[in-house]
């Protein structure tokens, strides 16, 4: 059992299962050392300019494992000593691959060493986490981070300033001199421009709550506060009602209401303006309810009067205190209804110079190619049918 412990322990480390790129290999080898696997990968990039010996002891690692997956807890993060070991171990054995002639080239190993390396460290996010480690830089109270974040910079600035000195020495000095300048400038005067949006961005939001709150107060004294002095000088309950009841409805419409203040006028909101105009008319109660919407054109203009005129009727002369509305948009049609359950009437013995209903309801609608039906009789109640044929625009 000690034996095999001890060959258990000095195995090859398994790949990763999950959170892998390819195979797992720099995954397993991370979470082994306790390391980061973005510089692991690096390491294995750095390699791979060496006469792809970074591809090969891939291929390697991932042959050794092929049974060796698993989805156990890294290790835990290595200290500060630890990760200084593993960066000089590294360094040491790419200085001895070029001292035994297993080397491609100081122009490429050594600026893809800056570059890999640099580009890791922008891009270890660590605790964070969810702000990048490039908004760390201007934030004052991240040193750590801001510190990373700086090294990784300047690591990637060298590796590409090697690149361009080799490519062309002229180019390189000027990249190199334009890209520390940067670096400095932006590590001089980032936390300053960090605080001073930060102070900008605080200031709009406070700016927006205060415009708001004031709007909110003015929208509650002309209209809440009104309303409550008018109910505190009558002594008519049903006339409380109504104006509770009123005010209720305008100031949830005023809260809830999601419709842009400049867009069209909606047939919805024309309707409960008539049965607002009503109630407080007649001081009775009108229940509107609504499915669908298009916006108001001239026939729909006839509907909505039409629908105001049946309103009118009903409050004046079928006695009782409520009244409906039921207005339903289709695809090919818009119908209303509106209908009251009080005394009823007999539509035939109307007289013929009474103008409400004949022109005011059936006239109008049909001058835009609608049709006003009346459905009443004494004791019955009315309903009123208004039909308006037309897809909506």
């Amino acid at each position: 059992m000690r034996s095999h412990t001890a060959r258990e322990g000095t195995a090859v480390p398994a790949r990763r299962e999950q959170n892998r790129l390819v195979a797992g290999v720099a995954g397993g080898i991370a979470d082994q050392l306790g390391i980061p696997d973005l510089y692991v990968r690096a390491a294995f990039l750095v390699l791979a300019l060496v006469w792809g010996l970074g591809i090969f002891l891939y291929l390697v690692l991932w042959a050794l494992t092929l049974d060796r997956t698993a989805r156990r807890e890294p290790a835990p993060a290595a200290d500060g000593e630890r990760r200084a070991a593993y960066v000089l171990l590294f360094i040491g054995s790419l200085l001895l691959l070029r001292s035994l002639g297993i080397w491609s080239g100081d122009g490429w190993v050594w600026p893809g060493l800056a570059l890999s390396f640099g580009i890791a460290f922008l891009m270890d996010r660590g605790d964070i986490d969810p702000r990048s480690a490039i908004l760390g830089l201007f934030d004052p109270q991240s040193g750590r981070f801001r510190a990373r974040t700086a090294i990784g910079i300047v690591l990637a600035v060298i590796g590409v300033s090697i690149l361009a000195n080799v490519a062309a020495p002229a180019v390189g000095t000027v990249l190199l001199a334009v890209l520390l300048t940067g670096v400095g400038m932006v590590v001089l005067f980032g936390p300053w421009v960090w605080k001073l949006v930060a102070d900008l961005g605080a200031e709009r939001r406070q700016r927006i709550r205060q415009e708001e709150r004031a709007d909110m107060a003015a929208h509650l004294h002309d209209s809440v506060l009104q309303t409550l002095a008018l109910i505190q000088r009558t002594d008519d309950s049903r006339r409380m009602v109504t104006l509770a009841r009123v005010q209720e409805r305008e100031l949830r419409r005023w809260l809830y209401d999601a419709s842009p203040a400049d867009g069209p006028e909606l047939l919805s909101a024309a309707l409960q303006e008539e049965a607002d105009r009503v109630e407080h008319t007649f001081d009775v109660r009108v229940q509107l309810v609504t499915v669908g919407d298009r916006p108001v054109d001239d026939d729909v203009r006839a509907i909505i009067a039409a629908t105001g005129e049946s309103l009118n009727n009903a409050a004046r002369h079928s006695g009782t205190d409520r009244i409906s509305v039921y207005s339903e948009v289709g695809r090919d049609a818009t119908d209303v209804w509106i209908s009251d359950h009080g005394i009823g009437f007999d539509p035939t013995a109307v007289a013929g110079d009474r103008h409400g209903i004949a022109a005011s309801i059936l006239g109008r609608m049909e001058s835009k190619g609608g049709t006003a039906t009346i459905s009443s009789a004494p004791g019955e109640g009315t309903e009123v049918h208004l039909y308006l044929g037309g897809e909506p625009r």
